[in-house]
């Protein structure tokens, strides 16, 4: 209880930093839509908010060992906050874009400076019960990002003012904390293609993951907006996807350690297909006396989110215990791939063929996983010995390592 009080700093700024960034990419989508951009051009700052987080991903661990943990984090507040205030300074596509770039950059500064110092503060003793404890924060903070943009008005400064003290708010815990710095960390190596050289079905599926979670993250708005959701029902539909995948997380790790990563992944890209299909297709009848989109929200979440970790588990079991943050880094590579493309093909698609295009684009990217899941099954067979499933958020390099560790390594 005493090191869960002392790490209550670092805690804190998780959910400062996921409110922060998670409600910037809605407030951005409704916004655009009310200053009349275009959805492709919605799409591209999704695009430049993956952009910039890559770019953090490999950037970051640098800034912390020149800098120290304290002062990187204030740097990655700094750009934070300033990237979102000057929102309201041009309303030009182009311009946000750019300020999104930085935004992305900061948020994975950030999460670098948190993991990593989490992870030095840890050991086999309570690195399990820590780690979920963090988890657990972490996964607030996500679901609550979206509730926020319930009680904001688009393309205003107020709203975008609110979210960059929210921004400056993450500082104030570790800024005032008594704890004793971490020790400088070792800047991971980044060989982006090994993450292939182990299992070619887990980049490919990592990739389809960026595709299908950037495009309904910066995105689905613009979808909500022309499908008549109220803002309100905007922030439903978003949060009900995230509390969909949080449901799967626990039957997806049972089913993949029971069967196999293969047959794990081919269910669920059914399940995404089928779920996709359905509302591609605007079912409007309600269930229940539940309006489907909020139905069709959470299945969404609850088909695609847990894929990312299905695909690390996979690669984990080819890989050496020594080459898990190579992993991590190259998983973040392809993530970052799909990541970057996908909302700008998806705002086009809304643009040209009407809300329910996008998701007929993340079913065929789908589609396109099943088929390359099955012909690797037929193709390689599993290794001999799985390692447990276990979640994997989508954040640094710094985390695997935190997991690895975790499990007596």
């Amino acid at each position: 209880m005493r090191l869960i009080i002392s790490l209550s700093a670092l805690f804190i700024s998780v959910i400062f930093v996921q409110v922060g960034s998670g409600s910037l990419g809605p407030l951005d989508a409704l916004s655009g839509l009310e200053l009349s951009f275009s959805p492709t051009e919605i799409g591209y700052l999704g695009s430049a908010h993956f952009l910039g987080f890559f770019l953090g991903c490999i950037a970051s661990p640098y800034i912390v060992m020149r800098s120290g943990h304290a002062r990187a984090f204030a740097v990655m507040a700094a750009v934070s906050t300033i990237s979102i205030l000057l929102h309201p300074v041009m309303e030009e596509p182009w311009f946000w874009m750019l300020l999104r770039i930085g935004g992305g950059f900061s948020v994975a500064g950030a999460y670098t400076v948190i993991e990593s110092w989490l992870q030095s503060k840890l050991d086999n003793s309570n690195r399990a019960t820590v780690f979920s404890i963090y988890r657990m924060v972490d996964m607030s903070g996500t679901l609550l990002s979206q509730l926020v943009i319930a009680g904001l008005t688009p393309a205003h400064y107020v709203s975008y003012n609110l979210i960059a003290m929210v921004a400056c708010l993450a500082l104030l815990p570790l800024a005032l904390t008594q704890a004793t710095l971490p020790s400088l960390p070792k800047a991971p190596s980044f060989k982006p293609f090994f993450v292939y050289s182990l299992s070619p079905l887990a980049a490919v599926g990592v990739i389809v993951v960026g595709l299908t979670n950037s495009s309904f993250r910066m995105v689905a708005p613009v979808y909500a907006k022309q499908s008549g959701l109220s803002q309100t029902g905007i922030a439903m539909f978003l949060s009900l996807a995230i509390v969909g995948g949080l449901i799967a997380q626990l039957p997806a790790g049972i089913i993949a350690d029971r069967l196999n990563r293969r047959v794990t992944l081919i269910g669920f890209s059914l399940l995404a297909i089928a779920v996709c299909f359905s509302i591609s297709l605007g079912i409007e009848t309600p269930i229940l006396g539940v309006p489907y989109i909020y139905i069709g929200g959470f299945l969404f979440g609850f088909a695609t989110l847990p894929i990312y970790s299905i695909c690390a588990s996979h690669a984990s079991d080819f890989a050496k215990r020594d080459e898990f943050l190579q992993m991590s880094a190259s998983l973040i590579f392809f993530y970052a791939i799909g990541s970057v493309v996908s909302p700008s093909f998806s705002g086009y698609l809304i643009e040209e063929y009407g809300p329910p295009a996008m998701f007929s684009f993340i079913l065929a990217a789908h589609v396109a996983l099943l088929v390359y899941t099955l012909w690797r099954k037929l193709r390689r067979p599993v290794s001999g010995k799985a390692r447990p499933y276990r979640y994997i958020p989508r954040t640094t390099m710094f985390i695997v390592d935190t997991i690895r560790k975790k499990r007596g390594n």
